[in-house]
């Protein structure tokens, strides 16, 4: 199957939505609006994964079985250790696909924000300064830079694998909006 458009419609009634792109894409605030438009659960699998100190859950494989398990979920499609699982049970999944330029900007308003407001993200964990997020390894905001190339990567890995997996690509804002209104809203009736 080919990569959808935004503006295709869907081939199924999806029930098991993963979202794909790079770190500071906005894959979580679009997988909690695709919930909110099929009426399903949303897990943030950073807060599966992130214990105390940033230290990985030692639950976090187990975790994320227990929910894919399920009939209906959306979630992010990160850490590499579930990824497999993850796409084997997603029957459809969302690629948000944003110019490198656009998730740069994102990600790093996003560090300052929360930064600045010393907001908890999870488990008590807070974000590092926008010093340490740009230049530490795994620092988000490198990482972001970094690993920006992957989720085309992981596409045509997935495609190369289950060429039949419907892959919604989202290049803009503007398109995920119309497509959450138009496809996906379609699609839930």
């Amino acid at each position: 199957m080919p990569l959808l458009p935004h503006d295709a419609p869907l081939p199924l009634q999806p029930r098991r939505v993963l979202v794909n792109g790079c770190s500071g894409s906005g894959k979580t605030t679009l997988a909690a609006r695709i919930a909110d438009v099929l009426g399903v659960p949303h897990t943030e699998i950073d807060a599966l994964h992130h214990g105390p100190g940033w230290e990985k859950r030692p639950t976090f494989e187990a975790d994320v079985d227990a929910f894919t398990s399920e009939p209906a979920w959306t979630t992010e499609w990160q850490y590499s250790s579930v990824r497999p699982l993850l796409a084997e049970r997603a029957d459809l999944v969302v690629w948000l696909d944003l110019p490198r330029a656009r998730v740069m900007r994102q990600v790093t308003r996003r560090t300052l924000r929360r930064w600045v407001r010393r907001e908890e993200l999870w488990n008590g964990n807070r974000e590092p300064s926008p010093w340490t997020s740009l230049v530490q390894r795994e620092g988000v905001i490198r990482w972001a830079w970094q690993t920006h190339h992957l989720a085309a990567e992981r596409v045509d890995a997935l495609l190369g694998r289950d060429p039949a997996k419907p892959v919604v690509r989202l290049r803009s804002h503007a398109e995920s909006a119309a497509w959450l209104a138009g496809p996906l809203a379609q699609a839930r009736t």
